[in-house]
């Protein structure tokens, strides 16, 4: 990307996220990419007692708790907190209260699906 792009978030809607085994999260899209055709940079709202599944990340990811509780794998995080998940790290998540979130993904998440 070559250009500036300005987001005015409060302009645009929450959309639900559409993927399996998720319900009750939000997404913002603040950057997409034409290449790859997805939003590399995002926020992301979790509705109260809302969870994402296990998950691996191949490109790392990078989050800063705007507003409310979340917790990926044992981090606890809060309002103001960031956590940078190294290259091929897993985690699942979940959030007591609801947050919205500042998400970073270069890459795209990779669903483990369990074993029964």
């Amino acid at each position: 990307m070559n250009q500036n792009q300005l987001v005015k978030t409060e302009e645009i809607e929450w959309k639900p996220l559409n993927e399996e085994g998720v319900s009750g999260v939000y997404v913002k899209s603040l950057l997409y990419d034409k290449e790859t055709h997805r939003s590399p940079t995002i926020l992301l709202k979790f509705d109260a007692g809302a969870t994402y599944p296990l998950h691996n990340h191949p490109g790392g990811e990078e989050i800063f708790v705007l507003k409310g509780d979340i917790k990926l794998g044992k981090d606890e995080l809060k309002a103001g907190d960031f956590l940078y998940t190294a290259v091929n790290n897993k985690h699942r998540v979940s959030t007591k209260n609801g947050c919205i979130v500042l998400v970073k993904v270069p890459q795209e998440v990779e669903i483990i699906k369990s074993r029964l």
